[in-house]
């Protein structure tokens, strides 16, 4: 029986949506930008169709002459939102019909009987920053007076997201999961789609640092996803990195919570073997995003790339006769672009399997084409969108 297994490369997009200057994204090029500003050596994604699925979205194929063995497309996105959240779930069958909720670009982000109940509800001395925020600079602005005040950072994105930092050792991690789970009861009413604890570490702003024990406070998706229509199956499901929290740990099955890129490529290729028959396993390289996408660091998204590609080289050897190896992305996060946010693209669609000839999948109307051929290929479903390539 076939097994399956989906890399998802977050923040890799190959071109923007047609869409994209709804989100202030026209011209972002996530893969097109980093290629033609850093050339990584990346002969494996080549092999698998990169090249042509930039192509297809309107981009150049800057591997003209690379030996393709699988085939390869790509998809845009239906729901709009460029989030983590949206393009997983509707990776996994699930479009959103209707928008989250987003805070304002003012000062505070957040409505007063929110921060007035969370303070209350978490016997809180006040709250910090309050408004929208990169991740790594809002610690160092905002971590020594955190320490002074015992007050926690709370600060949101172009993403329908609270993000809330508090030190690991002086605030408590525990607390900060606390404070973080009335903060999600509070946003319900708010459709906002998570609420991020972000721990760190340090005793400067110069020495703060986020740890490994990020959690997200996720809601269910509205329908079942491929997830769960595999774990009603019966199937062996294994899902590595976020991706629990992503799907509200809902059908995502033995759930390995690791962080950083060589511990997510170093459990994938420990748990590839161990996948039983008919099984599915699903991994979210989050780096690309967080390390290098927000940060606008395209020498360190390079770097990531070809690294990754290296690896890969080696994961494709655990791919059986009768498996599928799919690849794709949630959003952009062009490192070159303006802003520290997500960029509004069509992501790569690339699809391995040792005896199938290789082709275009073409331009797909909607990430939930990627679910629906995964459903295909194990005998499942069919899911409650999307079209089987």
């Amino acid at each position: 029986m076939s097994r399956a297994f989906l890399f998802i490369m977050d923040g890799f997009g190959v071109g923007h949506a047609p869409d994209a200057k709804a989100f202030g994204d026209e011209g972002s090029d996530t893969f097109g930008h980093v290629y033609a500003q850093a050339r990584p050596s990346i002969p494996t994604l080549a092999s698998l169709g990169l090249g042509a699925a930039a192509e297809t979205t309107g981009g150049t194929n800057v591997f003209p002459n690379a030996k393709i063995i699988a085939r390869h497309g790509a998809a845009t996105e239906v729901s709009k939102g460029k989030d983590t959240i949206t393009g997983h779930w509707e990776i996994a069958g699930v479009p959103l019909a209707k928008d989250w909720g987003y805070f304002p670009t003012t000062i505070p982000a957040f409505p007063q009987d929110f921060m007035d109940a969370l303070i209350a509800q978490a016997k809180l001395p006040g709250l910090l920053c309050l408004g929208h925020a990169s991740g790594t600079q809002v610690i160092e602005d905002f971590g020594e007076e955190h320490l002074r005040t015992g007050k926690p950072i709370v600060y949101t994105s172009a993403d329908s997201v609270i993000q809330i930092a508090a030190h690991e050792a002086h605030f408590g991690l525990q607390r900060l999961y606390d404070v973080c789970a009335i903060a999600r009861e509070l946003s319900y009413a708010l459709n906002i789609g998570r609420v991020i604890a972000r721990p760190f570490l340090g005793e400067t702003a110069k020495t703060f640092e986020r740890t490994g024990h990020r959690k997200d406070y996720s809601v269910l998706p509205p329908q079942p996803t491929l997830l769960n229509v595999l774990s009603t199956a019966g199937r062996d499901v294994c899902t590595i990195g976020k991706i629990g929290d992503i799907y509200a740990h809902s059908g995502t099955g033995r759930e390995i919570k690791v962080s950083g890129m060589e511990a997510l490529t170093s459990t994938t290729m420990a748990e590839m073997p161990k996948l039983a028959d008919g099984g599915f396993l699903m991994v979210n390289f989050v780096n690309f995003d967080t390390d290098f996408g927000h940060r606008r660091d395209v020498p360190g998204y390079a770097k990531l790339l070809e690294s990754f590609d290296a690896w890969l080289a080696g994961a494709l050897k655990l791919v059986g006769p009768d498996d599928h190896l799919f690849i794709t992305a949630d959003h952009g996060n062009d490192p070159s672009f303006k802003g520290t946010d997500h960029t509004r693209e069509r992501v790569p669609v690339l699809w391995f399997n040792p005896k199938q000839q290789p082709g275009s999948i073409g331009l797909r109307n909607t990430f939930a084409d990627i679910g629906q051929s995964i459903a295909q290929v194990l005998g499942v479903g069919p899911l409650s969108s999307g079209t089987a390539f």
